[in-house]
């Protein structure tokens, strides 16, 4: 069935151009691009990407028609995103873009004409478009010198890139103050993103716990640099040995594990306290789990379930304070509540010890964790003669096979 538009006879330059297009694109449709050398490939890709751009421009126009005739109201769209959604079987977040694109060109003619000249492309005009919507008042009257300026730069820019320019066009339109706007800018901008922080969670139901953020730009790059540290392939090489890691950068599921390591080993004596404690999650479980082995699990006060494994590894790795209860679940008696050695007692361990105390590791001193020798779990002391230097990943190898290191330096 032909596609062709022009039925009526009008001649519309539109509907010609349509009608041309669609017959070439026919006739290349089983064409192979095989047989294309590499500079051809680049120049066709280039041009096919202009091409697209000017058609976004025709595009926008037939929107602007399209409210114009009121088409969404003859169809009882309730937008003009919504009609062209249902007309064109696109998503609503897409045919939301093109409209707004529509919306920005009609009120930026140097844009719409770069468009259509293939000049800029359609995410380029979006940033070119809202930068000088968002100019401050007392700039608004260099608001066509900074669209050209940007119409300029969208030569060599990207949109992302573009975006960035346009948040600094002060020091184009008005270099003396740049520097005071760029302050007020950012204070604007923190202010603004301080407002807008949030974390949420939702439970997986498959043991894991869901969830989304937002955080000011600041924060977010200091806490994707933590992460990064700890999912970098030295420190995970260093904990979970040879082989552990084959990426250059972190994964997503390397990142995760990262996060679970900031979250089990931040010093919670610098949180705020709550209810008059430093903030601790409770894990409530029988004694015979950490003295005789047994394959008991744990809850926390909120009731998560924890597994022997990890209870045992816990116990080893964060401040544990035993509690005795009677008959009735009612604490009688805490233990103790100091795991960590003090730097006095590193110290000492480094002069004695020197380096790892496996067998076959050499790592130094500084590098090294201290190891109870005898467990924490069953009543081990946080003292020098009960400890010993082990790197990351013999610490590692020592809780999770049970394996003992005597002191060999």
């Amino acid at each position: 069935m032909s596609r062709h538009l022009d039925g009526t006879g009008t001649g519309h330059p539109v509907l010609v151009c349509l009608d041309a297009l669609e017959a070439e694109l026919d006739a290349i449709k089983d064409a192979p691009a095989w047989s294309l050398s590499a500079e051809e490939t680049e120049a066709a890709i280039a041009r096919l990407s202009a091409d697209l751009a000017r058609l976004s421009e025709v595009e926008t126009r037939l929107l602007g028609q399209a409210e114009s005739l009121d088409l969404p109201g003859q169809l009882g769209a309730s937008s003009l995103s919504a009609w062209l959604a249902r007309t064109t079987r696109m998503t609503k977040g897409e045919a939301g873009r093109h409209t707004k694109l529509a919306k920005s060109l009609s009120a930026h003619e140097p844009t719409r004409e770069a468009v259509a000249r293939g000049d800029v492309l359609a995410e380029q005009a979006t940033a070119i478009t809202a930068a000088v919507d968002n100019l401050d008042d007392d700039l608004a009257s260099e608001r066509e010198v900074a669209e050209k300026h940007l119409i300029e730069q969208a030569a060599h820019f990207d949109a992302y890139e573009l975006r960035r320019l346009g948040e600094k066009l002060f020091e184009v339109l008005d270099p003396e103050t740049a520097e005071a706007r760029e302050a007020k800018r950012l204070a604007d901008l923190e202010a603004e993103a301080r407002k807008k922080a949030e974390i949420t969670f939702r439970n997986g139901g498959d043991g894991t716990i869901r969830g989304n953020f937002v955080l000011p730009e600041l924060q977010a790059e200091m806490f994707r640099k933590a992460l990064q540290a700890l999912a970098s392939p030295k420190h995970v090489r260093a904990t979970e040995g040879a082989g552990a890691y084959d990426y250059e950068k972190p994964t997503p599921h390397k990142l995760g594990l990262a996060f679970m390591e900031y979250i089990e080993r931040y010093r919670t004596d610098g949180l705020p306290k709550q209810g008059g404690l430093a903030a601790t999650v409770v894990i409530t479980a029988e004694a015979e789990t950490f003295t005789q082995g047994a394959e008991k699990a744990g809850h926390t006060e909120t009731g998560t379930g924890v597994s022997p494994g990890q209870l045992l590894r816990l116990a080893c790795e964060a401040k544990v304070f035993p509690a005795v209860m009677d008959t009735g679940g009612h604490v009688l008696d805490l233990g103790r509540g100091t795991r960590f050695h003090t730097p006095a007692q590193r110290l000492a361990l480094l002069v004695e010890q020197k380096h790892c105390q496996h067998p076959s590791c050499d790592i130094p001193g500084a590098f090294c964790h201290v190891h109870h020798t005898t467990p924490w779990s069953d009543g081990g002391h946080t003292n020098t003669l009960d400890a010993v230097l082990l790197c990351p990943f013999h610490h590692h190898q020592a809780h999770a096979t049970g394996q003992t290191y005597p002191m060999r330096t």
